[in-house]
């Protein structure tokens, strides 16, 4: 047999120039290395590259996606490097020094190192004939490594030699790669490894399936090899708990975003990056679930949550469903059809107040009202089955009333309605306005929890509309102008406004922040459905909570169900980023108003330039004589389960009409003196009122639907005048 002597007794240079001369054999490019690795694991990675799901689609050994040398650790390098082959940044594959002092322990009867450089482990893993053998390595083996070794340095530069032997060793168990390693061992990516757990990962790279205290034997020596820089004999300890706690096979892999790896990772094949953020991830999460234990004993199942960027579209989080918790956790929640109850008034507002036709301090009726549909006759009520008489429209949209908003879809149009929507993303919204009636804004079309965050957002934008994006590489850099700046201003406000919002909500709820925030609740028909979207200047977060079955809830609203999400994972997003209001376009200035007979209590109000209100002192244009009550084209059903004595009709008008008469249908009733009851009785009516100064006269017209009760000839007519 040959022996090393006849080798290692030549000149260093002489062995140096003849293995240069017999290095010829081809070897893999690291382009080609790199482009063979597949990882076993299907990863989805955040915007910052820390995994947020991971799919196992290869049962082959436990691989993560290639980790490029700067993404790893310096320590770790550090480490690996100075326990391996410390002279590796100077040699040209081959220590010649550590072969021939190896040779020569051996000779002396002494126990021999290791010499085999990191470029010659790396030829070994990249052609595993030239590693050991299962009986005993040979003198031609370890020829044939070392001259693979320096064909690898004549093609590659250090930096990838080093980088693709950190991603091809392989570890105990099914690990293979120092991301694979780092993970399960450690629970973190490459470039988190601190100097503790680098030296332990070193020391296990001679003998992975190492006892725990021979490797922490290894991990102290290196530790003092690496003098300074290197970890104390404390802190090697927790980093040996850490690696000795975990078994590849034992490794639960992560699982953050179930819904969104199956779009973005292509059924399981490789990797991609997303525009998520893990920690919010996460905490998102955790909130939903707890939330959704809190209402399980009111038949509640499910939920779901999204938090987008403003400025960006980007979405940070996107959880799809409760988890475990729901009876469909493979069901997309974020995507599905619902109806969004209530949550379509502000678009709805902020359509009227860009055509002018209502400023936030427009009066409109919350009054018995019916209309005619394709459907039969549709009479909407308040969530409290209350009517409130004269509301502003502040008032109307920051309380969630149904009939001021019915009224203000017949005035804008519901088709005209329906048509902004569907600019505004509503995709689903595919038939003709009247198909949804007047109820369009009350929630009777399907929308998506992912369509409705990004209408709110297009509010927080200031009115400008883009798509929402998942990847860094999306393009949703086009954005098309839905709002005026003014109206999505004005709206904003509204959203905002905890004291109008009491009117239904009282003060305190999980709608009330302590900082700026805009925010609408919604509740489909039959509790089946609860939702609360809203936004900061930074951030808007839309949550839905209900049963993935569509199943009805039991005494569950957008308060108690979907708004503590949503304010809890706001207040995460302003702790850890901070908000600030949204800006206030040049056009919108603010004004002092009053209403008539103090319909509302006197305030300052914004006002969209050329619609503030002029003529008396107050703010509103009171002094000529107006009806503001029933409005025009008004239709007043008989409640049939009522007496009709006990039915009234109100009947009110502007301070300028003091000293006038109320008449109907051309008789004369009673002096305007404030509000008027009036006993309705069915049938088309006019109403006006006059004086005798010969002027014409304010009228209106309105209708009333009689029941089959029959009316007394005394009941036509005046009943009770209020002060």
């Amino acid at each position: 047999m040959l022996r090393p002597l006849a080798i290692f007794g030549l000149p260093i240079a002489a062995i140096t120039a003849l293995l240069l001369a017999m290095s010829g054999s081809p070897s893999p490019s690291f382009a080609e290395v790199r482009a063979r690795w597949h990882p076993s694991e299907a990863q989805l990675l955040d915007r910052n590259g820390d995994p947020v799901h991971e799919l196992r689609i290869d049962r082959q050994g436990r691989r993560f996606g290639w980790t490029p040398l700067d993404e790893i650790s310096p320590a770790l390098t550090d480490a690996i490097v100075t326990s391996e082959d410390h002279r590796f940044w100077s040699h040209h594959g081959v220590d010649v020094i550590a072969i021939a002092t190896s040779a020569a322990r051996a000779l002396a009867g002494g126990r021999s190192r290791g010499a085999s450089t990191i470029t010659m482990q790396l030829a070994s893993l990249l052609d595993p004939s030239l590693g050991r053998s299962q009986t005993r390595r040979t003198i031609l083996r370890k020829f044939r490594q070392i001259f693979a070794a320096v064909a690898i340095e004549r093609r590659w530069s250090k930096h990838e030699i080093l980088e693709a032997y950190l991603n091809l060793i392989t570890y105990r168990g099914e690990l293979q790669g120092i991301a694979a390693a780092s993970r399960v061992m450690f629970g973190k990516a490459p470039h988190g490894i601190d100097s503790a757990e680098a030296v332990v990962l070193a020391a296990l790279i001679r003998a992975p399936n190492a006892r725990r205290d021979s490797v922490a034997i290894r991990a102290n020596a290196l530790s003092r090899a690496l003098g300074p820089s290197g970890p104390s004999l404390g802190a090697i300890v927790p980093a040996l708990d850490g690696a000795f706690s975990s078994r590849g096979s034992d490794y639960k892999r992560i699982a953050l975003a179930p819904h969104l790896a199956e779009r973005l990772l292509n059924g399981g094949n490789g990797s991609a990056r997303c525009t998520l953020d893990r920690e919010l991830q996460r905490f998102v999460i955790d909130t939903l679930h707890h939330q959704i234990v809190d209402v399980r004993d009111r038949r509640v199942d499910d939920g779901a949550v999204v938090v987008v960027e403003n400025s960006t579209g980007e979405v940070w989080a996107y959880v799809g469903g409760a988890g475990d918790l729901s009876n469909a956790p493979e069901f997309d929640a974020v995507r599905a059809p619902r109806q969004p109850g209530s949550t379509l008034k502000p678009f709805l507002y902020a359509l009227a107040v860009d055509k002018h036709l209502l400023t936030a301090a427009s009066l409109i009726e919350d009054t018995p009202l019916e209309l005619p549909e394709q459907r039969g006759i549709y009479r909407p009520l308040d969530y409290d089955r209350q009517f409130r008489g004269l509301v502003s429209m502040r008032t109307a949209l920051a309380a969630s009333l149904n009939v001021p908003a019915v009224r203000t879809t017949d005035m804008v149009g519901v088709e005209v309605f329906a048509d902004r929507l569907r600019r505004l993303g509503f995709s689903g919204l595919v038939e003709e306005g009247d198909y949804y009636g007047a109820a369009l804004a009350l929630g009777s079309a399907d929308v998506s929890l992912w369509q409705l965050v990004n209408a709110y957002r297009t509010l927080a934008n200031g009115g400008r509309y883009s798509e929402l994006r998942l990847t860094t590489d999306a393009d949703t850099h086009t954005s098309t102008q839905i709002y005026s700046p003014a109206a999505s201003f004005v709206i904003s406000d509204v959203l905002s406004d905890r004291a109008s919002r009491s009117t239904t909500f009282g003060l305190e709820n999980s709608l009330a922040t302590r900082y700026w925030s805009a925010v609408k609740t919604g509740t489909s028909k039959d509790m089946r459905d609860n939702w609360c979207v809203g936004y900061t200047d930074k951030f808007t977060v839309g949550v839905w909570v209900g049963n993935s079955s569509g199943a009805p809830m039991r005494d569950v609203t957008g308060i108690t169900g979907a708004a503590p999400t949503w304010l809890n994972v706001m207040n995460y997003l302003h702790d850890r980023f901070g908000s600030d209001r949204i800006m206030r376009p040049p056009n919108v200035a603010l004004n002092e108003v009053s209403f008539p007979n103090d319909v509302e209590p006197p305030r300052q109000e914004w006002f969209v330039a050329e619609t503030q209100p002029t003529g008396s002192p107050s703010g509103l244009d009171d002094s000529s004589p107006q009806i503001l009550s029933p409005a025009a084209g008004t239709i007043i059903a008989l409640d049939p389960d009522i007496p009709a004595a006990a039915q009234r009709v109100v009947f009110e008008a502007s301070r300028g009409a003091r000293d006038s008469q109320w008449i109907l249908d051309g008789r004369a009733l009673a002096p305007v003196r404030g509000t008027l009851l009036w006993t309705p009785s069915p049938g088309p009516h006019t109403l006006a009122v006059g004086r005798d100064s010969g002027n014409t006269p304010p009228t209106i017209q309105f209708v009333v639907r009689g029941s089959d009760i029959p009316l007394a000839d005394n009941d036509r007519g005046l009943d009770q005048q209020l002060p």
